[in-house]
C-alpha cells in the first residue's frame, strides 16, 4: 500500500488507475482486487494506513522534543518531504471522489492533529515559549485552517509555490505571533537567526 500513497502523492488519485498500481505491485489485477473490491476500497485503505503512520511519527516526535518549539519544528521536517511531494490534487480527488477516506482524513484532522496542536500550545505555554494570554480553542483551528490554506491552488498555484516551503513560511509566522520574547529567542536559535533588538 505504500507503493499506492506515492503513486497517489505523485499524480493525485483520480489519475491512478487500478492498473497503474497493480503494475507498481509487479502484481495482476485479479490479484488485486481479490484483496480490495474496487479502488475506492483501496483509497480509504491507504489513507487509513498513512494516518496511523502519521500519527506515530507525530507522536514519537513530540516525546523526542525538549520543548514546544523544537517539538514543531521536527513536526514540519517530518511532514515536509511529503508536502513538497503531494500532488495538488490530492485533497480534491478524495473530496469529489473518495468521501469515505476524505471522512477519515476530516476525522484525523479534527481529532488527531487539533488535539496535537492543542497540547502544543499549553506546553509552550506553561513553559514560557508562547504568551499566557492565548485563547488555545481559537489559536489551535487557525493553525488548522493555515495548513489547509496551503493546499489551495487558488491562493498558492503549485506552478509557482512549494508545498513544503509555504507550510513552513506559515508555521514560522504562526510560532512568531504566538511566542513570547524567550520564545522568540528560541525560534531565532533553531532558525539560525540573529535580530537586532
Amino acid at each position: 500500500m505504500t507503493e499506492a500513497f506515492r503513486l497517489f502523492c505523485r499524480r493525485g488519485i483520480k489519475s491512478v488507475s487500478m492498473d497503474d498500481i497493480a503494475l507498481q505491485l509487479a502484481m495482476s489485477k485479479k490479484t488485486l482486487y481479490k484483496w480490495f473490491e474496487n479502488k475506492d476500497e483501496l483509497v480509504q485503505a491507504v489513507i487509513r494506513l498513512h494516518l496511523q503512520a502519521n500519527e506515530c511519527g507525530c507522536e514519537e516526535t513530540t516525546k523526542a522534543a525538549t520543548n514546544a518549539v523544537e517539538e514543531l519544528f521536527r513536526i514540519m521536517t517530518l511532514n515536509k518531504k511529503l508536502f513538497s511531494q503531494l500532488h495538488p490534487s490530492v485533497f480534491y480527488d478524495l473530496q469529489k471522489y473518495h468521501p469515505g477516506a476524505w471522512n477519515l482524513f476530516n476525522a484525523h484532522k479534527m481529532n488527531f492533529i487539533l488535539a496535537t496542536v492543542k497540547a502544543n500550545i499549553r506546553r509552550g505555554m506553561e513553559e514560557g515559549l508562547f504568551r499566557a494570554d492565548l485563547d488555545v480553542e481559537v489559536m489551535s483551528r487557525l493553525r488548522l485552517a493555515q495548513i489547509e490554506l496551503v493546499f489551495n491552488p487558488n491562493i498558492f498555484p503549485p506552478d509557482q509555490f512549494n508545498v513544503g516551503e509555504v507550510q513552513l513560511k506559515c508555521l514560522e509566522h504562526f510560532m512568531l505571533g504566538i511566542a513570547t520574547l524567550k520564545g522568540h529567542k528560541l525560534i531565532n536559535e533553531y532558525k539560525q537567526v540573529t535580530e537586532e533588538e
